[in-house]
């Protein structure tokens, strides 16, 4: 063979081997991806998918890694309808996939635990969205080692059910970290606002209220223990709650997490029943330090290992 040849074929080689360049992907009527589904599909790692404000009854599955998936122009992302694999509105499959804008609604299952969003990839980032109505919001793997979920500006509003087992508004697994900032989580139905079995819990600058209507149990459930950071959030127990023993509970199935910090600081806590609740119960041997706490309404503020400080 010529040299010439060999430069070629090595060239030729080397061009079936490079990635493919990212792309973006825009989907909605009249665009040239017609539907979600179709453009999770074609979504290689890396893209874009640009959605066009609308009503979308379907459901997607996300397998690439490095997704960014949003709302594209003014207007409502509405995605409802039939989950996908039995399981969610969409299912997160990918590493690193960043979602922002959409609006999931009215996710159910026969076993009483469809989601928003399935989280089963190692990274996954939510921001500028709303959970309505679904049984629940978000829902992650059991396990996903080295795992995060990020939560930024969003809203979950009238999530929860118990058919089958016990749905929440969040419910994570054991990941690395579940990271909460200035997100709404009010009214759910029953069972528990954020559950989260993860490693390391923070919620910073949110509010996780029962309001008027709201029949959940604990405000939040960290199951297994872990480090827990609550801070500069409102949260309230509501008339309608389902369960009057305590707002926030540590460990209550067993400390099986590795113990890390308790941090509970800067929050302002309500009690609305007209009978004293639990503000903070530590089921762990983990000194839980709480801080700075306004509490509102009668409260016991820490039951179990710990201090509170002015």
């Amino acid at each position: 063979m010529r040299a010439w040849q060999v430069g070629a074929m090595v060239l030729a080689l080397g061009a079936v081997e490079a990635p493919a360049m990212a792309e973006v992907l825009r989907v909605g009527p009249g665009r040239p991806i017609p539907t979600i589904a179709e453009a999770a599909r074609r979504a290689r790692e890396g893209d874009s998918v640009l959605i066009a404000p609308g009503h979308y009854a379907e459901c997607a599955v996300w397998r690439a890694a490095r997704l960014h998936i949003a709302a594209d122009g003014p207007g409502e992302v509405e995605v409802t309808g039939a989950v996908c694999q039995g399981k969610a509105l969409f299912v997160v499959a990918g590493t690193d996939v960043t979602i922002e804008g959409l609006t999931f609604r009215g996710a159910t299952n026969d076993a009483g635990n469809g989601a928003g969003i399935r989280a089963e990839g190692t990274a996954l980032t939510i921001r500028r969205s709303r959970f309505l109505g679904n049984q629940n919001g978000i829902l992650t793997a059991s396990n996903i080692p080295g795992g995060t979920l990020t939560i930024e500006d969003s809203t979950f509003i009238g999530n929860g059910a118990l058919v089958q087992e016990c749905a929440h508004g969040l419910y994570a697994g054991r990941l690395a970290l579940v990271s909460i900032r200035r997100s709404l989580f009010e009214d759910t139905r029953i069972c528990h606002h954020v559950k989260s079995r993860a490693l390391r819990t923070e919620i910073h600058d949110s509010r996780i209220i029962d309001g008027p209507r709201g029949r959940s149990s604990y405000l939040l459930d960290i199951p297994n223990g872990g480090g827990l950071l609550l801070a500069g959030s409102e949260l309230s127990k509501g008339p309608q709650t389902g369960n009057r023993s305590a707002a926030v509970v540590i460990g209550a199935e067993g400390a099986s997490n590795p113990g890390a910090p308790i941090e509970v600081t800067g929050n302002r806590m309500t009690n609305l029943l007209g009978q004293t609740t639990v503000f903070v119960r530590n089921r762990t041997t983990t000194p839980a330090v709480l801080s700075r706490n306004a509490l509102a309404g009668p409260l016991v503020a820490l039951e179990g290992p710990g201090r509170v400080a002015p």
